[in-house]
């Protein structure tokens, strides 16, 4: 887009971007005065206010200064030709405040004041918008989400592998790879160094095969290195807090019920009532990380449970979301752990299905038509 002479705008637009509203302060070229309004975010309103620009200004360039070069304000303004959008970044913005309020005092309505300043003042350091291509800005929009799914995952294995640090740093040697499966999956059934170790050559040679090793010798060097392995630490205070996730704890007197469990935790909903209403709602007040983890549980055991999978597709069957579903299924999970851990009993699906056959559960159709 070619820089344009001052005096070929017929007005000036400081505009300052928030995720509900915007504010706006408009100075006319060959005026002092400043108009401040405010816009909500919604479409139509962005649509008109454009449209009384237009209008107002019969359709002669108007230049706007905004901290943004991308996202949906600069989308929806791009799509007019007459509007000249002039991105600034976000620290010159803050330094320019800094040179007005030295208190730091930040005020929305002020910041769209100063856009507009800087855009009076400067705009010859100022470089309108030049957009690329569609195609081009289309895959910058793939190819942006993918960076920062990798980033996201570097966090989650850096944070894994400072804990591993912490009791059991050889399983950084005996596998290289900390964003697999197979990384994962070794943490789930041996959380310790002496646990992996007790386990039997058979069982840690067929774990390794179900996870695509197929080669024997590299099976026989890992299994070798993890029974001669010594271990950083015996201490039980600093290996059980990394090795563990406490939901229940040891004090079956706590909870006198699977419903106080699931009040307590924030699974079960909220039923309120006011007159003729009734209306379910989240609760709001709970241990967030505990919920979740019920959640993912709930999530998790679809992959691996039977009864699990009908469940949770005879809940989507009768239109549920695939949240709404799941957070049905840590609902009944946690009746089913509360009890394992009353009794002190392993789970067994075994024992779950034949339960469900004695009560005449509906649940038995779709396991029947699941299989």
């Amino acid at each position: 887009m070619p820089r344009l002479p001052t005096d070929e705008f017929a007005a000036f637009v400081g505009l300052d971007w928030a995720d509900t509203k915007h504010d706006v302060c408009l100075q006319a070229a060959g005026s002092k005065k400043r108009e401040c309004s405010m816009l909500e975010h919604q479409p139509d309103t962005l649509t008109e206010w454009v449209s009384t620009l237009c209008t107002r200004f019969k359709g002669q360039p108007i230049a706007i200064c905004l901290e943004r070069n991308k996202g949906p304000i600069v989308s929806a303004l791009r799509q007019y030709d007459f509007l000249v959008l002039f991105p600034v970044n976000p620290r010159t913005l803050a330094r320019y405040r800094e040179a007005f309020t030295p208190s730091h005092a930040q005020d929305d309505p002020s910041d769209a004041e100063l856009q507009l300043e800087l855009l009076l003042t400067h705009r010859a350091r100022l470089t309108p918008l030049a957009p690329q291509s569609p195609e081009m800005r289309a895959l910058a929009q793939l190819v942006a989400p993918r960076r920062r799914v990798v980033g996201d995952k570097v966090r989650l294995t850096n944070r894994l592998t400072s804990v591993l640090k912490n009791y059991v740093p050889h399983v950084r040697q005996w596998l290289h790879d900390k964003d697999t499966a197979l990384f994962c999956d070794v943490l789930a059934p041996w959380p310790t160094l002496k646990a992996v170790q007790l386990a039997r050559h058979s069982t840690l040679e067929r774990f390794f095969r179900d996870h695509h090793v197929r080669y024997a010798d590299v099976i026989d060097q890992r299994i070798r290195a993890i029974k001669s392995a010594t271990p950083l630490t015996t201490d039980d205070g600093i290996i059980a807090p990394h090795a563990l996730l406490v939901a229940f704890g040891e004090q079956r007197v706590r909870y006198a019920s699977a419903e106080a469990l699931q009040k307590y935790a924030g699974i079960a909903p909220v039923t309120e009532r006011s007159g003729n209403k009734t209306w379910v709602h989240w609760r709001w007040q709970c241990p967030t990380f505990l919920r979740q983890t019920f959640v993912a549980w709930a999530a998790e055991a679809t992959r691996h449970s039977f009864g699990t999978r009908a469940y949770y597709q005879q809940q989507r069957n009768k239109g549920a979301s695939h949240q709404a579903a799941v957070r049905a299924l840590a609902f009944q999970w946690m009746r089913i752990l509360f009890r394992c851990w009353q009794d002190r009993t392993p789970y067994n699906e075994t024992v779950y299905l034949n339960a469900l056959e004695r009560r005449g559960s509906p649940l038995l159709h779709h396991l029947a038509k699941a299989s």
